[in-house]
């Protein structure tokens, strides 16, 4: 294959493929050294990372078709994403598979997982962007682009937000920050945070109300055995952690949840190291020690101790494991690959001529950027336990190979835009 050919299948802005290929590398790698439980348990020590890397494989396939397709086409993608996420979030009730009284998925072919959220993410993204893009004026949005944004949008956010709360709020964040950069009026932007205190109070008081702590569920009953409960990530990786406490069904049982999960967060009692339950607060313990044990430089790839006991080392937590074995430089490195993401995504939405490619390319960076950050917080104590995945590293289906077409939708965006710059440099 000459050099034309090779670059006429990677188009696109050159650093945004250098970030997107590091940050692979950095994947398979940890993805391999963080998996040594799943390896442990089926035998085969290699089976999660070629998994893996089979998964970025078709990802890549996926980024190169999404990237020679014209973005003008994304935009007339938008009154059929619409429609079939939102059919795909009702499924998701009616059929979807069910663990620690969670539905995520939908089994197509009853052997293909298959996340609907991650599938509305995008569509939110491409929603937003439309209507911001339609409804500019020189003086900026029209006060029309806030109801259409929220009407389109809130119903999407609402089905995802009773089995995901921690997505549904990412997506709020997201379409917000997104309406600023559109320039929505700023009355509008003020009703919206006002809006959001407000139902962040109420949200709040109800669960501290309804919800249940472990103490208030109480100790199960002397007949009663220890049951194992199935913890799943919103990429589908899955562990099992002792549940010591009955616990209530349906959304009962979520509201419970997240007040143990904030309860956890904000208990700051000093418990002595030889005291410290790992059992019931496996994650953040094993987190913190990986986290403590890093220094400045790491104790080398594949040198991880806390990979055999973290839960779900090779998903919501393999930042931690990244901080154990590469250091605080190397957490840093990828912390700021994540940031140049961003940076660089603002610097080619600049480049357009139309409105719609830039708002479509911020707000797919921003949606990869703030979950990065967000998962980064979780594994270093910053935030509570959510089910974020770490977005182009942490070992997935679903949600890798639509990170790799969100990628490539960024880098068709691109292209066009260095089209344009080239011609006007040429007049």
């Amino acid at each position: 294959m000459d050099l034309q050919k090779f670059q006429n299948i990677f188009k696109g802005d050159r650093i945004i493929w250098m970030i997107f290929f590091i940050l692979c590398i950095i994947s398979v790698l940890e993805v391999y050294s963080s998996s040594s439980r799943l390896g442990y348990k089926s035998g085969n020590y290699w089976y999660a990372a070629t998994y893996h890397t089979i998964i970025l494989l078709i990802g890549v396939v996926s980024m190169i078709g999404v990237l020679n397709v014209p973005c003008r086409y994304f935009k007339l993608a938008t009154p059929i994403m619409v429609p079939f996420s939102l059919i795909l979030l009702i499924l998701v009730y009616l059929i979807g598979t069910k663990e620690n009284d969670a539905a995520r998925w939908i089994k197509l072919f009853g052997i293909i997982p298959l996340q609907p959220s991650e599938i509305a993410k995008g569509t939110i993204i491409l929603a937003t962007a439309h209507i911001l893009s339609q409804l500019q004026t020189p003086e900026g949005a029209h006060p029309n682009a806030t109801k259409y944004i929220l009407g389109t949008s809130l119903p999407l956010i609402a089905l995802i937000f009773p089995e995901n709360f921690s997505t549904a709020a990412l997506m709020l964040g997201v379409v917000f920050m997104m309406m600023i950069i559109g320039r929505v009026p700023m009355k509008h932007i003020g009703y919206i945070i006002s809006f959001c205190v407000i139902s962040a109070i109420i949200g709040i008081t109800l669960i501290f109300t309804i919800g249940k702590s472990k103490s208030q569920l109480g100790e199960p009953q002397s007949n009663q055995q220890l049951t194992e409960v199935v913890t799943t990530s919103n990429n589908g990786s899955k562990s099992v952690e002792i549940e010591d406490a009955p616990k209530r069904g349906g959304i009962l049982h979520r509201l419970d949840l997240w007040k143990q999960r904030i309860d956890d967060f904000m208990d700051h009692t000093y418990v002595a190291p030889e005291d410290y339950d790992l059992d019931k607060k496996g994650q953040v313990g094993h987190a913190n020690i990986a986290i403590a044990s890093s220094h400045i430089i790491g104790v080398g790839p594949g040198n991880s101790v806390q990979r055999d006991f973290l839960p779900l080392a090779f998903s919501d937590f393999i930042y931690a494991i990244i901080f154990e074995e590469l250091g605080l430089l190397g957490a840093a490195f990828v912390a700021l690959l994540y940031l140049s993401l961003l940076f660089r995504t603002g610097y080619i939405a600049r480049r357009c001529a139309n409105p719609f490619p830039a708002f479509l390319a911020m707000g797919l960076a921003l949606l990869i950027v703030v979950q990065a950050l967000f998962n980064m917080m979780v594994a270093t104590g910053l935030a509570p336990v959510t089910g974020q995945p770490l977005p182009l590293i942490s070992k997935g289906g679903t949600s890798s190979i639509i990170n790799c077409v969100y990628i490539g939708m960024i880098l068709s965006i691109s292209r066009t835009a260095k089209k344009i710059d080239e011609s006007s440099l040429n007049q």
